[in-house]
């Protein structure tokens, strides 16, 4: 059965304090989500520290500075199942200097969930969060108007900050928004529904999580499969076969459909698809697979299959996006290895077009790149690669920069 269940990914961001690796402890704690063992290694370590209950934080504060400063520093995944579906969280730090940390556990979410203290409502903290998951075209967004017990429960406080949120979300590119009241410390509105707060008629933060649709999140349309790998077994009872083995990033694959490999323009049809020894009637996102040509074509890696009528743009000019995540500025004119999908190529950022103050979010001219800075480039490659905008296409639609000379991922992007 939980083999069948829909995996949903989801992200937590807010300010310091706002008490999200409680919100994650209390989700698993009361969704019984927590092995024996670790409860009481937890339990234990919460008696040291002198609380007189469980400190639900210290179920995702792993590192020692992290439970030492009460803070969140890294990007901690927690991994958990219902009856009703799978989730993998990811918890993000809050402060500004760890920005690329939250982009990190954002990019591949469904779902982020964005963290208010009820005493002090949308902070500027709050406007960066809602920003980040915008850009990242996240495609739904819990606001969880968190500690209500210190504000004895308010349904006024409540919707002032629901107010204040909408005003914001109303200038960004945000589909889905939607807001619950809650405790994570006492559990209000987190598994179970809060006699606190009669006044709330949605659901509590669990059972949104597992209700929610996001079958539709996936771009079904736009049929995109970056070879991997050739598959030549060479054996007696697979002679001939010749396979391209990937992923499909979006989109329907189905045996006689009409495609064109990109960038050659090559063009063939569907012979079969292959699951190990199953031959599949269709392959979908994110689903990896062996796909077979009716035509000997010359494919390798970094190529990409598509529909012959729906094809990707391919361009060696492309503006991006970019998150430097590195600790050592951008080089001007530096080269970089630029991956996207299954293709590498060399790259070198031509220009730099602004950048966002991450405080105001405004536009800044400076073309200078720190660590955590988010700005918006024009890059240039050695090679076309075949792109779509990532608000159609988050998979096609995102690169990232690694450094030839140390091999570090120095900027991760989405290209606009």
């Amino acid at each position: 059965m939980l083999d069948n269940n829909q995996l949903l990914r989801f992200t937590t961001a807010g300010s310091v304090d706002d008490g999200k690796s409680t919100l994650i402890g209390r989700l698993l704690y009361d969704s019984k989500s927590i092995f024996e063992d670790q409860l009481a290694a937890i339990e234990s370590t919460s008696k040291k520290k002198g609380h007189e209950g469980v400190d639900l934080a210290l179920f995702t504060d792993g590192l020692r500075d992290e439970r030492e400063q009460g803070i969140t520093i890294d990007v901690a995944y927690r991994y958990f199942t219902t009856p009703k579906r799978k989730f993998i969280i990811a918890d993000t730090p809050g402060h500004i200097q760890y920005t690329r940390n939250m982009v990190t556990g954002a990019s591949t979410a469904n779902v982020a969930t964005i963290l208010i203290d009820a005493r002090h409502g949308v902070i500027e903290q709050t406007k960066r969060h809602a920003f980040i998951a915008s850009l990242l075209q996240i495609p739904h967004i819990i606001v969880c108007v968190n500690k209500m017990d210190l504000v004895d429960f308010s349904e006024e406080v409540f919707n002032k900050i629901v107010a204040e949120f909408e005003e914001i979300s109303s200038k960004m590119l945000v589909k889905d928004v939607r807001y619950i009241p809650m405790s994570a410390l006492l559990g209000d509105n987190v598994v179970n529904r809060s006699g606190n707060m009669p006044w709330f008629q949605g659901a509590p933060m669990l059972h949104t999580l597992e209700t929610m649709h996001i079958s539709s999140d996936i771009n079904k349309v736009d049929a995109r499969f970056p070879v991997q790998t050739v598959i030549r077994p060479q054996n007696e009872s697979h002679r001939d076969y010749r396979g391209y083995a990937g992923r499909v990033s979006s989109g329907v694959l189905r045996p006689g459909d009409e495609i064109t490999v990109m960038p050659s323009g090559f063009t063939s049809t569907i012979k079969t698809i292959n699951l190990f020894e199953e031959s599949l009637e269709e392959a979908h996102a994110p689903m990896s697979v062996s796909i077979t040509l009716e035509d000997d074509i010359d494919i390798s890696r970094g190529d990409m299959i598509v529909r012959s009528r729906n094809k990707p743009e391919a361009s060696q000019d492309i503006e991006v996006m970019l998150c430097w995540l590195n600790n050592t500025s951008a080089k001007p004119r530096a080269k970089y290895t630029i991956k996207h999908t299954s293709n590498d190529q060399k790259a070198m950022i031509k220009e730099v077009v602004y950048k966002i103050d991450i405080n105001t979010l405004e536009r800044v001219n400076d073309s200078e790149l720190n660590m955590n800075d988010i700005c918006k480039v024009k890059i240039r490659t050695t090679k076309p690669l075949m792109i779509d905008s990532y608000r159609e296409n988050r998979t096609t639609g995102s690169i990232i920069l690694v450094d030839d000379t140390t091999n570090e991922t120095v900027a991760a992007g989405m290209i606009v």
